[in-house]
């Protein structure tokens, strides 16, 4: 007989990775504890950048509005030149978004802000972090996870079926479970601070001296917020105090400006760049998921939006396995992410060669709409499609009509806890229903009217196909209707069976 757990999931760390996954076990109704080991939430700015795939995770958690409400968009960028002069331009390229990509412009938003809006959210569903509560040990067996607590009412050892490392670059997490962290110190080293200061406009982000690693800073205001937040290298050797004085003439020394005074500091750090990967993100009965399982530079702003987006693809993961689904489900997690984290190291490395030639622009290459899983183990292409988008790709969204005349987004249809299977000009009761499961048919005799076109601009598919799309919204499968078996296998392996029904019997 299994043993039967209370608490299914034990969280370790409330940083932006694990409130994600807290707040998706909470709205599948999953039992959980997230507990962090500081004493009180995270007070700086450190991941302020929220790329436009997070925009879309958090829209289908019911939170965009107010990560927009808090934040705001980039400045543009004022780069001063030596004598005093400056020129002015975009950090980051603008789009006009499209049917497809609803969101196509980098919010900014300090990392404190973006949490505390996540932890609203947590304590809608009825959950919050226990702070002061620290993981101190933990063993594994064949049923699940014994992990010792302790906090303000001292030691207990709790038992869990699955435990989640979300405690960050130094996780005791991945220490305790032996995972190896390779990777290299990159030889930069840098201040971070969030400050009251005066002597600048809010209106622009400040950079003097970009051309130059050793003397490089930039003072960029904060959105939603009263602080500017400093940026800058240091020497491997060079001490700079961190409060308001010591700030103030370290970017009078590095500006050659005279007027900008720092009054306060709200939070600050000097901390030394690395890139590193775990060897592994799973050990039976126990995930590294954010910070835990990989560190980078912070160029480009890729840290927090992959953080999010490993609990995202975890967290529907867990709830379907806990609740009866095949448990093979979860070996896609580290299959699916690791690959693009390695990228992402990849990716940071190198915009930070180019921030050390002064070059400051991001493009497309930061958003994170173009990640994907074709390589997965969970794919099911049977069109032999020539073109984008395949099996593994982010869903796009496409305005429509529903059959009563109201107005529809795609992304509507896929927001919740359940896959999704849409029929493209396809018939009713080719795929029965079944628990878990939303089926919409895009056609003239369908529940969803392609009125404008976007879904056939978006996804090119031909009468007769069918597009399963996964809780995290990317595409599980296409399907062509003369493969309607095979679909009917692949839902019966990822755990979507039909119920069997009762028929009474004939007298």
């Amino acid at each position: 007989m299994k043993e039967q757990f209370e608490i299914q999931v034990l969280i370790c760390g409330a940083g932006a990775a694990g409130l994600a996954l807290s707040i998706e076990l909470a709205r599948r109704g999953i039992p959980f504890r997230l507990i962090e080991k500081a004493r009180q939430p995270f007070n700086g700015s450190r991941g302020k950048g929220i790329q436009p795939r997070t925009q879309e995770i958090f829209e289908d958690m019911g939170i965009l509005d107010r990560i927009v409400a808090v934040g705001g968009v980039y400045p543009s960028e004022r780069r001063y030149r030596e004598d005093g002069s400056f020129i002015e331009g975009d950090v980051v390229e603008h789009s006009p978004p499209t049917p497809a990509e609803p969101h196509l412009l980098p919010l900014m938003v300090p990392q404190w802000l973006t949490e505390s809006v996540m932890r609203e959210r947590l304590m809608e569903l009825g959950h919050w972090p226990e702070f002061g509560c620290e993981l101190t040990g933990l063993e594994q067996d064949s049923e699940g996870v014994s992990a010792t607590l302790v906090g303000q009412s001292g030691e207990q050892t709790l038992r869990v079926r699955w435990l989640v490392g979300a405690d960050g670059g130094r996780s005791f997490v991945r220490h305790a479970l032996g995972i190896g962290f390779p990777g290299k110190t990159l030889g930069v080293r840098a201040i971070v601070a969030d400050v009251v200061a005066t002597g600048l406009s809010r209106d622009s982000w400040h950079r003097f001296g970009a051309a130059d690693m050793q003397r490089q800073v930039s003072l960029c205001p904060l959105a939603g917020t009263e602080f500017f937040q400093i940026q800058g290298s240091i020497a491997l050797d060079e001490d700079v105090s961190l409060d308001p004085p010591g700030l103030t003439q370290w970017l009078a020394q590095r500006t050659a400006c005279d007027d900008i005074r720092v009054h306060s500091v709200s939070w600050a750090s000097a901390y030394t760049m690395n890139a590193r990967l775990a060897d592994r993100y799973r050990v039976e009965h126990a995930f590294l998921i954010g910070d835990a399982a990989h560190i980078h530079p912070p160029t480009g702003g890729q840290g927090l939006n992959t953080s999010v987006q490993d609990a995202y693809n975890l967290g529907w993961k867990l709830a379907a396995v806990i609740n009866g689904k095949p448990d093979t489900l979860l070996d896609s997690y580290e299959q699916e992410r690791r690959p693009v984290a390695a990228a992402m190291l990849g990716l940071s490395t190198k915009l930070l060669d180019a921030l050390q030639r002064g070059d400051t622009r991001r493009g497309r290459d930061v958003q994170q709409l173009d990640i994907g899983y074709r390589e997965s183990m969970l794919l099911l292409d049977r069109c032999q499609r020539l073109r984008n988008p395949l099996a593994g790709d982010r869903a796009p969204d496409a305005p429509m009509r529903g059959a009563a005349a109201t107005p529809r987004r795609l992304f509507d249809l896929l927001k919740g806890d359940h896959w999704t299977l849409l029929g493209y000009g396809t018939q009713r009761g080719e795929i029965p229903p079944r628990p878990g499961l939303h089926i919409h048919l895009i056609g003239a005799d369908g529940d969803i009217q392609d009125d404008q076109g976007h879904f056939k601009d978006a996804y090119h598919p031909a009468n007769g196909d069918w597009v399963l799309v996964r809780p995290d919204g990317y595409i599980a499968a296409f399907v062509p209707d003369r493969d309607i078996e095979a679909l009917e296998n692949y839902l019966d392996q990822v755990g979507l069976t039909r119920p069997m029904l009762c028929v009474p019997p004939q007298t």
